[in-house]
């Protein structure tokens, strides 16, 4: 799948795929950001509840 790619255009920091990660592998600093990525599972989570479409897996 990937790993998350935040367009920062379209965040709006509002943190939903931050608490939704199940590895806490995200933090939010202006946007949303792949603080972890040893961490990510490439699970889709954050990308599936994003409001706004801003996170992408590559």
């Amino acid at each position: 799948m990937g790993k998350p790619v935040v367009n920062p255009d379209l965040c709006t920091a509002c943190g939903i795929c931050v608490d939704e990660c199940p590895t806490s592998a995200l933090d939010l600093e202006d946007v949303a950001v792949l603080a972890r990525p040893d961490d990510c599972t490439e699970c889709g989570t954050c990308e599936s509840v994003c409001p706004n479409e801003a996170i992408k897996l590559s």
